[in-house]
């Protein structure tokens, strides 16, 4: 007689890793909410992007068609030196040996923190933080070190800010890597020129590798600098720049991302990814480079048909939209500097609800349950971006993504709109 299988799931596969989108995702299968939470466009991407992908598709050169090269295309790792060696200050980035192509942004930081992080060693991340950050901290044996961004009495997001002191603390000798992620999600803080300087001299200082999520890299609004960490002196060395097309181009879910950096650093991340991923999908990778192609020769030129800056335009009326329906209906924007995303301060309306749940989990995560249900309008609770000691930060919020059209996002101001003059009359009577 043979035993029976034991249907159990390995230590390191915590049952806790994606509860959140787990019940949030299901909600919204259930309810069919308006969706500000997940963040991704609801519009079609350019048309000249659809056109690439056509005519790939369409092409009988059965190359584009079979596996490419495991660590990119060759024609788009050659698109990505073109476009970025001048924006990292390098004379030339070494397509073959210095460009790694991922199956999206989550498996370069992924790939990459398997092939950098032994057990014990530590990690520093700021809070809030891309929720993936963690558990695939944990996954590579690492120990995760939370430095929170305090919030300042502005509504903007340059006015969340890191205690100096309180990250110099974070570091020591078991300091492996720290992830910077400009602009930043959920807050849409931009870190300055300042800012990260004063992190990269702390990496130096200790010796510790940088991976610097950069996926926003062209959303920033208000003429805000976005600062490559990798172009900071002495960075280049001991940087891994991530990136990712889906966001670039608003096609998230074509999965495409890179990993950008000196070769000594690529080695360990890209054994992981060749035993993992190994081969990411070559017509979309084409199409991609075919993209990558066209837009870095409107750049060069600067041209407001560029997408990476029409784009940007795009999102920066859409952010304004939304922070305008946002405090029309009696909330608190955090006014982001760059991203997809608006943070709202709604404790005033949570004080005023019984949201009823599970008293134990965080109020944001059990109002935006409330909100899905009882209002039909997703957002997303920004406790589940912290460690549980600073959970208590994000409860006062919700994340909104405002690279939607103009229509859902006018549902969505109606939505919160109506919930805020019945609070009102609730409280006149």
């Amino acid at each position: 007689m043979t035993s029976p299988v034991k249907l159990i799931r390995a230590d390191r596969a915590s049952a806790k890793q994606g509860a959140m989108w787990d019940t949030l995702g299901q909600l919204a299968l259930e309810v069919q909410p308006i969706d500000l939470g997940i963040g991704c466009p609801d519009f079609a991407a350019s048309e000249a992007l659809r056109q690439d992908f056509r005519d790939v598709v369409e092409d009988q050169d059965f190359t584009l068609h079979q596996y490419t090269k495991g660590f990119g295309h060759p024609r788009l790792c050659q698109a990505l030196s073109a476009l970025y060696s001048g924006l990292l200050g390098r004379a030339r980035v070494d397509p073959e040996t210095q460009i790694v192509i991922t199956n999206g942004a989550s498996e370069g930081l992924f790939v990459s923190l398997m092939g950098l992080v032994n057990p014990g060693d530590e990690v520093i991340i700021i809070e809030p933080f891309f929720d993936c950050y963690l558990p695939q901290i944990e996954l590579a044996g690492g120990t995760a070190v939370c430095v929170p961004l305090r919030p300042g009495k502005s509504e903007h997001s340059s006015d969340w800010r890191l205690d100096e002191a309180e990250l110099r603390a974070a570091f020591t000798c078991n300091t492996k890597v720290m992830i910077v992620n400009t602009p930043h999600n959920p807050t849409g803080k931009v870190f300055s020129r300042c800012e990260l300087e004063m992190i990269s001299s702390l990496c130096r200082q200790h010796n510790v590798i940088a991976i610097s999520d950069e996926v926003y890299e062209w959303l920033t609004y208000d003429g805000v600098e976005h600062v490559r960490m990798a172009s900071l002196p002495g960075m280049w060395e001991r940087c891994i720049t991530i990136g990712s097309a889906g966001k670039i181009f608003s096609v998230t879910g074509w999965k495409l991302g890179w990993m950008i950096a000196p070769a000594h650093l690529l080695n360990g991340p890209k054994l992981v990814h060749q035993n993992s991923g190994y081969i990411c999908c070559t017509p979309t990778q084409e199409a991609l480079a075919r993209a990558f192609e066209r837009e870095t020769a409107l750049l060069s030129k600067n041209s407001p048909n560029c997408y990476f800056l029409s784009l940007a335009r795009e999102a920066e009326a859409k952010r304004d939209i939304l922070v305008f329906l946002l405090r029309e209906a009696g909330l608190k924007p955090i006014v982001p500097q760059g991203g997809y995303f608006v943070m709202a301060d709604v404790r005033d309306i949570m004080n005023k609800i019984d949201v009823g749940g599970d008293p134990s989990e965080p109020k944001d995560f059990r109002f935006v349950k409330w909100l899905t249900k009882n209002r039909k309008l997703q957002a997303i609770p920004p406790s589940g971006f912290y460690s549980p000691k600073h959970q208590f930060i994000g409860e006062n919020y919700i994340r909104l993504c405002f690279l939607k059209e103009d229509s859902t996002l006018s549902k969505a101001g109606e939505i919160l709109r109506a919930l805020g003059e019945e609070l009102r009359d609730t409280v006149a009577s």
